[in-house]
């Protein structure tokens, strides 16, 4: 979950292009950042602790490089500290690296034994130090990076600096995501495309175990056997500046307000006259949704929608416990991937392992090209576009409006009802984004807890608005049943504990109603979201969102709890895109 550049070229500072994609991946990991540059034939390296304005400061952009890699980290080995901070450099190796070497500890007593020292606590410079052990026995960089893709196990995307060839750049990557873009007598690497957009969209998707070897003249690819290979040159369909704040004091207000155009752009991609560009879905009797934290949020709403309209039993499970346990799936089962980036770890293990038991699979990701895309059977791209914010919105709405999209396929329900509904969402959304909900996020955002209540499908809209909130703005928030609310949960209801309680289907208002006023009674501050018009003494405010039908309600009824959790984080003075302890690509297990 760090972030990952690299340049080398005859047109640009090496050292500014490096520290300008950092920045541009900073929502991948703010612990410490580093950079590694050429100067006069020399490599030198400059590592702070913290964001990469720290690192900034002590860079003089004067210098002439044309070669640099660079690194923004989330720690995983070791406390983020300048001494554990990227770039690692052992003997005539140097370089920066994203994933878990997960043999590390081995590896380092091997060394040891050979006479290398080791100054942090990561993983990071014993793989640089097996990287040198390894060279200084063949001196051939090609064989070095080959022969240690068969040793190091886990997860890595490297970007390489030798110093018997500080002509080239080199990259080697196993399940964590590296490309490798193209520009005019300069080549770049990076975890992801943000980072190169500023300069080129043409890329190269690098894939488990190969090796780039970059100049500024041309990019090489060798397979595991060392041959040269050809890649396709990709070309990203954003821009630079999509990706930027365009006037929003913060990426996620802004990625909030592209809600409206990103429902647009993913139901126009795939609802025409007969879905086609949608897989064939018709065979399978039962689905399995594997996902992790919105995501999997996103796939208690497609539970709930397939299972009622389609009449097809859906499991949803949590990835880090699903590639562990016994699962009860055959031939006419479909296991259906979830994930913004594509790159989840524990997702693309799950998928994995599905494979190898012969099951079918289908993606639903957001970045074209990803592990979990190029792997999966079936893949169906959201359209949510670059999404920086590390707490997803946009992202998190074009993954429910797929799962709307599928059941309307699975129940062949294009009924003109549904479609006069879909035309009206997106001024729906436009007018429920400018809604200001700052009132209500100063009535609570200095509360130590807060509980989020429902039923049905407004349970799983619970879930991902407690965790929305306690993400951006590190207040304890919690979802619950409300039925459940009596068996034990009700005891932690206080005066004045704010209570958010979400009820859009009228079959359930009345019990739900019931279940806030049990804790209106006990002092609760209730926020009651809901599309019914029943009034009453039973809340302290109430917000109102339009009614629509049931396989769209979901895509309107977040939109609140999004914009409640950023003022709450905002009055809390919270780093809003980059809170912390969090990463945007969680690609560790």
């Amino acid at each position: 979950m760090c972030g990952i550049t690299g340049y080398i070229g005859k047109n640009k500072n090496a050292i500014s292009v490096v520290i300008s994609g950092l920045e541009a991946l900073e929502y991948r990991g703010y612990d410490s950042a580093g950079v590694a540059y050429t100067e006069n034939n020399k490599l030198n390296i400059i590592k702070e602790q913290g964001k990469i304005v720290n690192l900034k400061k002590n860079i003089d952009f004067d210098i002439e490089s044309n070669l640099a890699i660079g690194h923004t980290r989330w720690a995983t080995h070791g406390e983020p500290n300048k001494i554990n901070s990227h770039p690692h450099s052992q003997g005539k190796f140097t370089i920066v690296h994203n994933g878990i070497i997960e043999n590390y500890l081995e590896l380092k007593k091997e060394l040891i034994n050979a006479g290398y020292e080791f100054k942090s606590s990561t993983d990071t410079e014993v793989a640089a130090s097996y990287m040198d052990f390894i060279y200084s026995k063949n001196n051939d960089i090609l064989k070095t990076l080959n022969e240690v893709s068969k040793v190091f196990r886990g997860s890595y995307a490297f970007g390489i600096i030798c110093n018997d060839d500080l002509n080239n750049l080199y990259a080697l990557r196993k399940t964590s995501p590296l490309i490798i873009a193209k520009g005019e007598n300069e080549n770049y690497i990076a975890s992801d495309v943000p980072a190169i957009l500023k300069y080129t969209n043409k890329y190269i998707l690098l894939d488990d175990f190969e090796i780039a070897k970059i100049n500024s003249n041309e990019i090489k690819i060798y397979n595991q056997d060392l041959e040269l290979i050809q890649k396709e040159i990709l070309e990203f369909e954003g821009t630079f500046e999509s990706s930027m704040k365009c006037g929003y004091e913060h990426f996620m207000l802004k990625e909030i307000h592209e809600e409206p155009t990103v429902f647009e752009n993913t139901i126009n991609a795939y609802l025409d006259d007969d879905f086609k560009n949608l897989p064939d879905l018709s065979k399978y009797d039962n689905i399995h949704i594997v996902a992790c934290g919105s995501a999997y949020h996103t796939g208690l709403i497609g539970k709930y929608l397939i299972e009622k309209y389609a009449k097809i039993p859906v499991y949803v499970e949590v990835a880090s416990e699903y590639r562990y346990k016994h699962n009860f799936y055959d031939k006419k089962t479909l296991v259906i991937l979830v994930s913004q980036s594509g790159e989840t770890a524990d997702t693309l293990a799950s998928l994995r392992k599905v494979k190898e038991d012969g099951i079918d699979t289908l993606s639903i990701v957001n970045v074209v090209g990803s592990s979990i895309a190029r792997e999966s059977k079936y893949v169906i791209y959201t359209k949510a576009g670059c999404e920086i914010a590390v707490a997803t919105t946009k992202a998190y709405l074009s993954q429910v409006t797929i799962f709307a999209i599928i059941t309307m396929y699975l129940t062949n329900n294009k009924s003109k009802e549904i479609l006069d509904e879909i035309n009206n969402i997106p001024s729906i959304l436009e007018n429920s984004v400018n809604i200001d909900y700052k009132e209500i996020a100063n009535e609570i955002y200095k509360s130590k807890n807060i509980f989020f209540i429902g039923r049905g499908i407004d349970y799983a809209l619970c879930m991902e608005g407690s965790l929305k909130l306690k993400e951006i703005s590190y207040i304890n928030s919690v979802a619950y049943q409300a039925g459940e609310l009596k068996h034990g949960t009700i005891s932690l209801i206080e005066k004045d504990t704010p209570v958010i309680a979400i009820s859009t289907d009228d079959t359930l208002v009345e019990k739900t109603i019931s279940n806030i006023k049990e804790v209106k009674a006990r002092g609760a501050k209730v926020i009651f979201i809901t599309s019914s018009d029943i009034d009453g003494d039973f809340y302290d405010y109430k917000i109102n969102i339009k009614r629509t039908h049931e396989l769209l309600q979901s895509i309107i009824t977040i939109v609140p709890l999004q914009l409640i959790a950023y003022e709450v984080a905002k009055l809390n003075e919270c780093d809003i895109d980059k809170p912390r302890n969090l990463a945007k690509s969680v690609t560790v297990e």
